[in-house]
């Protein structure tokens, strides 16, 4: 496994671990709406290194490890990482954005990251599969998973960062696509595909269904 991805994966199990036995720990440094519009941005990037609970942490880092080495192997180390940290920005930017009048909204985990990855692999190598999940084709799970996420903004169970997954997804695309313009005349069926569900929710956000 590369060593970029293990430093991340590794980072991010510290830091829950941290988080899962220190309230005041986590309390500092998750997504706090009304604590980022008053100065604390840095928790935008923060909030994506802690975890709810260790099944939580389990899952994120597990889709990281096998989509992250797609990415790795086509695009390299360093854009790998433009695509990790930029869509944990864009989906902290995001939730943000549709959360902003909830002074006391609070998110975590490192999924809109996650999802970024999961997009960027999906447009890279439009066959890939995860084998872990039961041989489903890579671009059918990361279409379910930003579904499934509006159901989680809807019933609005957890402090997961289901809104986040959401701009983590358009970050990941975004960068893909800067970065792979050939992927316009080559994978433009998959663009568009991979587009309805980030579509889908600004649709209900527009239309008051959230």
């Amino acid at each position: 496994m590369d060593i970029i991805l293990i430093a991340v994966i590794g980072i991010t199990a510290l830091v829950s671990y941290k988080g899962f036995n220190d309230n005041d720990f986590f309390r500092k440094y998750e997504f706090h709406i009304g604590r980022v519009r008053s100065g604390e941005q840095i928790r935008m990037i923060t909030s994506g290194f802690l975890h709810l609970d260790f099944m939580h942490l389990l899952f994120n880092m597990i889709t990281l490890f096998f989509f992250a080495p797609y990415v790795i192997g086509i695009i390299g180390n360093i854009y790998f990482l433009y695509v990790y940290f930029g869509s944990m920005i864009t989906g902290s930017l995001l939730t943000l954005y549709l959360h902003k009048d909830d002074y006391s909204y609070r998110a975590i985990g490192a999924s809109g990251a996650v999802m970024g990855v999961i997009y960027a692999s999906i447009l890279l190598d439009v066959n890939h599969r995860m084998y872990f999940y039961g041989f489903i084709p890579g671009y059918v799970f990361g279409i379910g998973y930003l579904l499934y996420s509006i159901y989680g903004i809807k019933a609005k169970r957890d402090n997961i960062g289901h809104t986040a997954h959401f701009g983590g997804a358009i970050g990941g695309y975004l960068i893909t696509l800067i970065r792979e313009p050939s992927l316009f005349t080559t994978n433009l069926e998959m663009i568009g595909l991979l587009m309805i569900p980030i579509l889908v929710l600004f649709y209900m956000h527009k239309t008051n269904k959230l």
